[in-house]
């Protein structure tokens, strides 16, 4: 395929997209179709010759769509929202075009300098501490787009490893092994947050907690501090909370106003969890849950939930940029540039090196929509969910075993005596 074809060929598949997207509710959400099913449609081997455009594109029907969970579609309500915008969908198409790998800002500039510049936007239009902006006379922190909230999670917990393992040697006599010292730590988090959490503990082999919560799902300070207390005494070293705003399971908010005091009095890292809430702090009357947010040292949210920014796009903060760069940076010379010094080099806030530029429909849709249409966007959805619970507490099959909070309604059937 060249330009010219390309160009005839794109504008079709924009097209296609269009009715898709448009007509989208006609389609079954989940598929009839068995694990396998794509076996007997494709053939075993790739293609030797080319085929014509016309043939793969018959196959997005034939093939592709019979196996597609219509996350789109206004009839999905399994797992959690994942929206996409037109505005979104240009951005992403532009940066597939460029196809630039940003590891560096010498890498592509523009790249870096967008990214640096919509976080600090986000960072502004949520509401959060200025030292999570680049361009802050006393912040030494900043933002990243990373793929997922799970990755950030992990980052986080690497980070605030690596801290803690430099403090301990700092304190120590003796020379031991990072992995005696890490053999020690452990971390907490609720009995409500994201598997993640879980997952970074399995992969950096570190000890997590799962606390239990009161009656609203809320993880409390005195719980923190008992476990903190019990673990100390069996020769533990804590080191980090992972706070939710926003779980999964039932939208519940950890009291941050508590948990921030101590995790800054008990030296624990305190990373924020809002995957999905994080959207609704463009809203100001919806900040109440981030009291005490001025004792977090890393702040994460999806904007590729809730605020039409398609996967994969997940917006993350840390309150000091050196402890990231202290845990991820090599300094290969084939990757060093004249700028190394002045500029940003995000491979060093991450675990690849290579990355996508993710902030072009992020600034796509923040310009498309601006914050007042994006704050309508949120305070609707509420409202939305706010109609579906009344409806619900109507029926008398049902029941509302959690209190709603933003856009997620908890519902199940009655237990029949």
């Amino acid at each position: 395929m060249q330009a010219k074809e390309y160009n005839r060929r794109g504008k079709e598949l924009v097209d296609y997209i269009t009715q898709y997207l448009s007509s989208i509710r006609e389609r079954r959400v989940i598929p009839d179709v068995k694990p396998g099913y794509m076996k007997e449609l494709l053939p075993d081997s790739a293609p030797t010759e080319p085929e014509g455009w016309e043939s793969i594109f018959k196959d997005i029907e034939k093939v592709i769509m019979p196996g597609v969970v219509h996350w789109q579609s206004p009839n999905m309500h399994a797992y959690y929202p994942s929206l996409t915008s037109w505005p979104s969908m240009l951005g992403d198409m532009l940066a597939d075009a460029i196809n630039c790998i940003g590891f560096t800002w010498a890498s592509s500039p523009a790249c870096t300098e967008l990214e640096i510049h919509v976080m600090d936007w986000l960072c502004k239009a949520l509401g959060l501490p200025s030292f999570f902006l680049h361009h802050h006379p006393d912040s030494i922190g900043g933002g990243i787009l990373q793929s997922t909230v799970s990755e950030s999670t992990l980052v986080a917990l690497l980070a605030a490893r690596k801290d803690r393992i430099l403090q301990l040697r700092a304190e120590m006599d003796q020379d031991l092994e990072d992995s005696v010292l890490n053999c020690r730590m452990v971390a907490y988090a609720s009995d409500q947050a994201h598997s993640s959490v879980e997952k970074a503990g399995l992969i950096s082999l570190v000890k997590i907690r799962f606390l239990p919560t009161d009656e609203h799902f809320s993880l409390r300070g005195d719980t923190l501090k008992q476990a903190i207390q019990e673990d100390r005494r069996r020769g533990l070293v804590p080191f980090m909370l992972c706070a939710t705003l926003g779980t999964t399971g039932v939208c519940a908010f950890d009291n941050l106003s508590e948990l921030g005091p101590v995790c800054a009095e008990q030296g624990l890292w305190l990373h924020v969890d809002a995957a999905y809430a994080g959207s609704a702090y463009f809203c100001p009357e919806l900040r109440w849950s981030l009291e005490g947010i001025e004792f977090a040292d890393s702040f994460v949210f999806n904007p590729s939930k809730w605020m039409m920014v398609h996967f994969d796009c997940t917006a993350f903060w840390v309150k000091d940029k050196y402890k990231l760069q202290q845990t991820f940076s090599v300094d290969p010379v084939y990757l060093r540039h004249e700028n190394s010094q002045a500029a940003t080099d995000f491979m060093h806030w991450q675990i690849p090196l290579s990355r996508r530029f993710r902030s072009l429909k992020l600034w796509f849709v923040m310009r498309s929509f601006g914050l007042k249409n994006l704050q309508a966007h949120i305070r609707h959805g509420i409202e939305m969910a706010k109609l579906l619970e009344s409806q619900i507490k109507t029926d008398p099959a049902f029941e509302v075993p959690a209190e709603r909070h933003l856009g997620l309604v908890v519902f199940c059937l009655k237990t029949v005596e």
